[in-house]
């Protein structure tokens, strides 16, 4: 019985060294932008005709598959884990729907970054613009970014990175050092377009506002984004003008 007894305890340890081995890589495993996981999470980003954009990316395609979501959650835990952060500042709005599922899985806090008159007692970024055109400064919380704090800005997609180079000016403006922007998608068309495209140019805006060395990151990009939504005979676009 003794012998019994001490081979189950050695199968035992070999079990969960074998299976804690196996979590440790999953954790620090490295995720490419439009890698196998990507393609598989683009089925869940349908694209709709909006106000005059021919590809409106919904991000309430995968917010309706939980185990969509949770791998989506999984992946940015994941990434920032190894990188190392002390909070997340997600942006308004869909960076709130995103940002505290993460937030969660790696025990930060999540800081929200809102629209002007929202929050009291807070500070304000200077105005940007958008691909929808001007927009009002962000604001965040006094005292939620502290000196040397190291942040990462969530949102759901990136294209002329305006929102972005307000909320990265904020950080900055509290002391704190963004140590990256992470999205779900990226839309690469905006990084560095010809300039006969008359695209606005991420690149140039970046460099033009001295945040050229912080870096963004996102799951997908409209290269894999094939899934043209289905949309039914009674579909109307009532979403807010931009």
């Amino acid at each position: 019985l003794g012998a019994v007894y001490f081979f189950s305890l050695v199968s035992l340890h070999t079990l969960i060294k074998s299976t804690t081995g196996q979590i440790m890589a999953d954790e620090h495993k490295s995720y490419e932008q439009d890698g196998p996981e990507a393609k598989e999470i683009a089925k869940y980003l349908p694209y709709y005709p909006f106000k005059g954009i021919p590809r409106f990316y919904d991000i309430g395609g995968f917010l309706a598959a939980p185990h969509v979501f949770q791998q989506i959650v999984d992946i940015f835990a994941s990434r920032y884990a190894a990188i190392g952060i002390d909070s997340i500042a997600g942006l308004d709005a869909r960076g709130f729907v995103l940002g505290p599922p993460i937030a969660l899985a790696l025990k930060k806090p999540f800081i929200m970054m809102r629209k002007e008159g929202k929050m009291p007692n807070t500070l304000k970024s200077q105005d940007y613009n958008t691909e929808y055109g001007q927009r009002s400064g962000l604001t965040v919380q006094r005292g939620r970014i502290k000196e040397g704090d190291r942040v990462l800005i969530i949102d759901d997609l990136v294209a002329t990175g305006g929102t972005l180079s307000s909320a990265i000016n904020l950080v900055r403006a509290c002391g704190g050092h963004v140590v990256e922007c992470a999205c779900v998608v990226e839309l690469k068309m905006f990084i560095d377009p010809p300039s006969e495209s008359g695209l606005p140019s991420r690149t140039k805006l970046f460099k033009d506002l001295e945040i050229a060395d912080v870096p963004v990151w996102g799951l997908v990009s409209e290269n894999v984004l094939c899934n043209e939504a289905n949309l039914p005979h009674d579909y109307v676009d009532d979403g807010e003008e931009h």
